[in-house]
Parts: structure tokens; sequence; C-alpha cells
């Protein structure tokens, strides 16, 4: 890697993604409403796309691009090297600028076992990030040291860190446990862009199990604070107008809200937490991808938070 990007490097913050998808490279790709629903690249605006893997036609798990004129960034990597080495492809057709920064948020196995395809990149990730990577490689899996290592992030950062590149402010942000202890947010002041990785769920039931979920409804008022219109979720599909994802962010902090409320009545009356899931129904939300485990994974970990049984 050249002196030049090494020198981009800096304490402070960082977010910014881009967008254009496959179906804009090939007309012939499919369209759905409510957004692109298939597998690829989407250019959301000039210099940002979003990579988009689904699952089973109905999930969508983004990885964040920002295309400079000194390289890129990649946000989150996905859940397997074969995955990355396709977003790398897309990469390559939107841009001929090498990738200088893969940026993880997520310590989960879906989220960075494609970080092996990024041996050029300098990886980075918040020190809990790094923390909580090393127990989830070796969970169920136990890779060779070799393996771990082109997983771990070379540089880890506390509160917030700023990456220079091709005269654009990139800000890494933690602001505070969410979905994980160590989500990292990517902030792009200039094109009023924000990358949040698993901490924004549009228009899925949010994934807690790891998660510190009042704490998270704080997270979400930050960043709705920051001076950003577009808000790239790491799971959901975006609709045509990108700036819609602010209505999106406010949908999931209700259903948080929801959740907590609900958890709170039962805790009131003393139900235990058996007692409390069994009571709870919140048919608003039992449609919605991700409802089942999620839904019940939510109310019990709403009820251990608010009892004072996590960590």
């Amino acid at each position: 890697m050249p002196k030049s990007a090494m020198a981009l490097v800096i304490l402070l913050p960082l977010s910014l993604f881009v967008f254009l998808t496959e179906a804009r490279l090939n007309p012939a790709a499919p369209q759905a409403s409510g957004g692109n629903r298939s597998r690829g690249i989407r250019q959301i605006i000039p210099g940002h796309y979003v990579y988009q893997e689904t699952e089973e036609g109905s999930s969508s798990f983004n990885s964040g691009i920002i295309v400079t004129s000194e390289g890129v960034v990649v946000v989150d990597a996905l859940n397997s090297e074969a995955v990355a080495r396709r977003v790398r492809e897309a990469i390559s057709r939107v841009t001929t600028q090498p990738v200088r920064f893969l940026i993880s948020s997520t310590f989960h196995n879906n989220y960075t076992r494609g970080n092996v395809a990024y041996p050029d990149a300098v990886r980075i990730g918040h020190e809990s990030y790094r923390s909580d990577l090393i127990p989830e490689m070796v969970r169920g899996e136990s890779p060779s040291p070799e393996a771990q290592k082109a997983r771990m992030p070379h540089q880890t950062y506390r509160d917030r860190m700023t990456i220079h590149l091709g005269g654009k402010e990139i800000q890494i942000l933690h602001l505070g446990r969410a979905h994980t202890r160590g989500d990292s947010i990517v902030f792009v002041p200039e094109d009023r862009i924000v990358y949040l990785s698993e901490v924004f769920f549009l228009d899925q039931f949010p994934y807690t199990r790891t998660a510190y979920p009042s704490e998270w409804l704080q997270v979400l008022e930050k960043v709705e604070a920051l001076d950003a219109d577009i808000l790239v979720p790491g799971h959901g599909f975006l609709s045509d107008d990108p700036r819609e994802t602010r209505q999106g962010l406010r949908r999931m902090r209700q259903i948080l809200v929801d959740v907590r409320d609900a958890v709170r009545r039962e805790i009131a009356r003393g139900a235990t937490e058996d007692q409390a899931v069994a009571a709870i129904k919140l048919p608003q939300y039992e449609g919605l991808p991700g409802w089942d485990p999620a839904g019940e994974m939510a109310l019990r970990r709403f009820y251990q938070e608010l009892t004072s049984k996590l960590d």
C-alpha cells in the first residue's frame, strides 16, 4: 500500500457508502417494488454504493462501498470469501481504484467471514469488535491461527477515527452499544450519508442475540441527530429514493420502543420472563421478515436487560 494511503488514517470518525446495482449495469436485471431485490451492486449517489446479497429472496445482507479518487473503502465483508470476492468483482466494474480500507462493524460470522478476501486492505474495527471476533471465530468453526489472523483487524479505535481519502473525510464512529457492544458506523459529512451496518434493519425485525436494546434506542437517537440525508442499512432493500431511509430508521426505532414498553408492563405486574413472552402479542410486527425467531428473542433480551441480567 502506498505511503500516501497509509498516511490517511487519523484518530476521529468514519462513514461512507456507494450504490450502483446490477439492475443498472444490466437493464434485464429483476426489479421489485419497494427497492431492488436482486443480488449485486447499486449506486446510491455518486461515489457511494451498496452491495446486496440476498437470502431466499427476502433477506438482504448489505456491504457499503465508498469510491474516491485515491481508493475504495468497504464497510462489512459479509458471509464468506466467495461473497466478498463477488463484492470486489462488482467494485472493479465501477472503478479502477484499489480497495484501501475494510471497516467491520458487527463481529458476527455472516459479516466477517469475508474478511479473508481483503488481505491487501487495512482492516479496521472497534476494540470491542476485535475482542468479540476472537471467540466468534473459534465457536463452532475453530479456524487455524492463520485463518483467524486473516479476519482480524489491523487497527482498532475506541470512540472515533477519521480517514482522509481522495479529498473525503470519512468518519468511523462508535456511538454506544447497540446491535453489539462494538458497532461502528461510517459517516461521510460532505455527502450527508451514513453507513449503519447492523445498527439499522430496514423493514425487518431486528436481531438482538448480542444486543443491548435500550442502549440501541439511544444510539438510534444519536444517528438521527447526524447531519445526514441517507442512512444505509445492514439489512433491507432501499427504495428508489434513498432519503426515505430516515423514515425507515424511525420505523425500526418504534419496533424497539413497542417491545420495550410491552416488556416493562409485564415486569411491572410481576411476570417472569417466560410469562412475559407468553403474554405479549405484537401482531403489527408478526409479518415482518425476521420476526421468527427474532420476535421472541427481542422480548427475552429486553426482559433480561430491564431486570439487570445482562452484562
